[in-house]
């Protein structure tokens, strides 16, 4: 059972235990992405999957094709784009449909590798209350590292969508695994599972992943076009009022999720308000606090600014330009 089911902000003078390195620069263009990922990547080799969210069709606050593609160019020619088919029935419910999307999308630089394809496989969830094993896309066996590239942003049911709802959902195939964490067995509402254990289930999920990579996972989180909404809704999504951010690197997915809730917190009121309150009203700090006692990383951290020669920053420091929300 778990200790402690902790749903409400922690500054980080409470939060006890290790630091971690988490990087971050302002820059919100192609050139920024290459930065932060260049500190990261030493460990990504063999054959590397990238996990991003390709977004629905036409959808307009994923992260920029014309992004992934340069770094692809540049630094990952031989990766491939990693995602699983939805549990919504929706534009990427089926495999014919999920290619359609991803062509409309313009996700056609890179091979795409539709996990659940072909079938699922179970990997072991060492510790978890939930789950003693997930489902997932029985492809990922297939790579040696993977780099988590993710557009942080809201969550109608996890509160905030980071790194670790990127891979907790994004790696459970779509109609095991993602059943698993959603819904509850017996239950006609596909949903039926939310807040705290929802977290908990999504955590769990995650650490079934990372596990079986080790130390070949780093975590990109971009903080751009944030919208409350997850990127599931597409042009449903609503419109985006919090400020662009920046970009976020580290090896450790608690500490980068929790510094990129951390630089939410640190904005003003007028401009975190809305983001802030859907991650509480969905109880998505419980997904930091639960990563924190399965032990899968720090949510202490160094902030390393990469826009001044590596200081060391606070999140308000790296926040304290923020601008009011225009669409990039």
């Amino acid at each position: 059972m778990y200790s402690r089911k902790e749903t409400k902000y922690v500054p980080m003078n409470q939060r006890t235990g290790n630091e971690s390195i988490v990087y971050f620069t302002r820059d919100l263009s192609p050139q920024g992405l290459l930065k932060a990922y260049r500190k990261v990547c030493a460990n990504l080799t063999g054959k590397t999957a990238v996990k991003l969210h390709t977004g629905e069709q036409h959808g307009p606050n994923i992260i920029p094709r014309s992004w992934v593609s340069d770094l692809f160019e540049k630094e990952l020619k031989d990766a491939a784009i990693v995602e699983t088919n939805t549990y919504y029935e929706g534009d990427r419910y089926t495999t014919e449909q999920h290619r359609r999307t991803l062509e409309i999308n313009g996700w056609t630089f890179a091979p795409v590798d539709i996990m659940d394809e072909d079938g699922t496989e179970m990997w072991p969830v060492e510790g978890g209350q939930w789950f003693s094993e997930m489902s997932v896309g029985d492809h990922m066996k297939n790579y040696d590292s993977l780099l988590v590239l993710t557009h942080f942003k809201g969550h109608t049911m996890g509160g905030f969508g980071g790194s670790n709802k990127n891979i907790g959902i994004g790696c459970a195939d779509g109609r095991i695994g993602k059943k698993m964490i959603h819904t509850r067995e017996g239950s006609d509402d596909m949903w039926s599972i939310a807040e705290e254990e929802l977290m908990e289930r999504i955590s769990e999920s995650t650490k079934a992943t990372i596990d079986h990579f080790g130390k070949k996972v780093s975590y990109i989180n971009v903080m751009r076009n944030m919208s409350v909404s997850c990127d599931c809704e597409g042009v449903a999504a609503a419109p985006v009022v919090t400020p662009n951010v920046g970009i976020l690197a580290s090896l450790d997915i608690l500490a980068i999720d929790q510094a990129s809730v951390d630089l939410v917190y640190a904005m003003s009121e007028k401009d975190h308000h809305d983001l802030v309150e859907r991650i509480e009203t969905r109880h998505g700090l419980r997904q930091l606090s639960c990563m924190k006692e399965l032990g899968m990383g720090n949510d202490r951290y160094v902030l390393i600014d990469l826009d001044n020669e590596e200081a060391r920053i606070t999140p308000k420091d790296a926040v304290r330009d923020v601008r009011p929300f225009k669409l990039i």
